[in-house]
């Protein structure tokens, strides 16, 4: 689990750094990065890290689109 861990954040500190990107690849970036890590740790609890970070990020990175729309939806930026 440790390894995933690492792995996780490793990945989220290389994607985190990128500059120039819009609210929405912001949004939907830092959704699947906090979805991956929420995934991670509870498919780690049930014994699968792995298939819990894939479906964690999935689900953060729609979590991420659909407030964009939203936020967009109510005039903001």
């Amino acid at each position: 689990m440790r390894k995933s861990m690492a792995l996780i954040l490793i990945m989220a500190l290389l994607l985190g750094g990128c500059a120039g990107m819009s609210y929405t690849e912001q949004r939907v970036l830092s959704g699947g990065a906090i979805g991956a890590a929420g995934g991670a740790i509870i498919g780690g609890a049930a014994g699968a890290p792995g298939t819990g970070a894939a479906i964690g990020a999935g689900a953060g990175a729609l979590g991420g689109y659909l407030i964009d729309r939203y936020e967009k939806s109510q005039g903001r930026p």
